[in-house]
């Protein structure tokens, strides 16, 4: 059960069906943004469903019919006083990373809505992205004076290093879920929710019925090369944390809060 100040202070919800399909929902009132605690919690239950054998495939997604992850709590970004604090911080996103790229088992996306940030980051670390047409995709990070360090390893291996120079350069502008499509961040789009949630259902189904090792050293095999990622992702949460505490890095989140 969520309660009402769980849900104010941001949430993770995880269910699991007779089919062995478990569904991890997050969630924020701010536009499903994300706090550390929605981090490390979000980190911790891929883990454990990872560990857990009666667990066949996962899905993760957010709450609500609009956004699907605004990426970084501003709120949060803001209160950083020192560089231990900021590093962090941006583990969060790290640990999140890397506790997809681990789990042996298949992840699939739920994009329902525009993925900023961090959001980018998490559709880029599942390993079967579904997304409607609305989850058009922005890295803002430059734009209050930081940069996509943590997320950018997994989205330059999901759709390479041009389209993820394109997107963390032009932070200010939205690419279309078409372009995401386009540029492999997404495998499937959908006109709305209710046409996608079908097709989830029916690959999760799917998968669920199939060889659990043949999936184990599939994504192994999807993953060859990231074995680095724990100390790669680190050390970019260690840059993160030390440009948010710059005054110009101040000044702009508080730009972007007024807005």
């Amino acid at each position: 059960m969520i309660t009402a100040d769980a849900v104010n202070q941001g949430y993770v919800n995880c269910e699991m069906n007779e089919e062995g399909i478990a569904s991890v929902e997050f969630g924020h009132p701010l536009s499903n943004s994300l706090p550390g605690k929605v981090l490390a919690k979000l980190a911790e239950t891929i883990r454990d469903l990872g560990k857990n054998d009666d667990v066949k495939v996962i899905i993760l997604k957010s709450g609500g019919d609009r956004a699907f992850c605004a990426g970084a709590s501003f709120d949060e970004l803001i209160s950083i006083k020192d560089l231990e604090t900021g590093k962090k911080f941006f583990s969060g996103f790290a640990n999140v990373i890397n506790a997809c790229r681990t789990c042996p088992k298949f992840i699939i996306g739920r994009v329902q809505g525009k993925a900023v940030g961090g959001g980018v980051g998490m559709a880029a670390s599942v390993d079967y992205c579904f997304a409607t047409q609305y989850a058009d995709v922005k890295l803002s990070e430059l734009a209050v004076g930081i940069g996509p360090f943590v997320v950018g390893p997994a989205v330059e291996r999901k759709i390479g290093l041009s389209a993820m120079s394109e997107l963390a350069i032009n932070a200010t502008d939205w690419r279309s879920a078409a372009w995401a499509k386009d540029k492999g961040l997404y495998s499937d789009l959908f006109d709305d929710a209710i046409e996608m949630d079908e097709h989830i259902q029916k690959l999760a189904g799917t998968l669920a019925k199939s060889n659990p090792e043949a999936m184990r050293m599939l994504k192994n095999v999807f993953w060859e090369g990231t074995e680095h990622w724990d100390q790669l992702l680190a050390d970019r949460a260690a840059m993160s944390g030390q440009l948010v505490l710059s005054e110009f890095t101040v000044n702009a989140i508080n730009r972007f809060k007024k807005k």
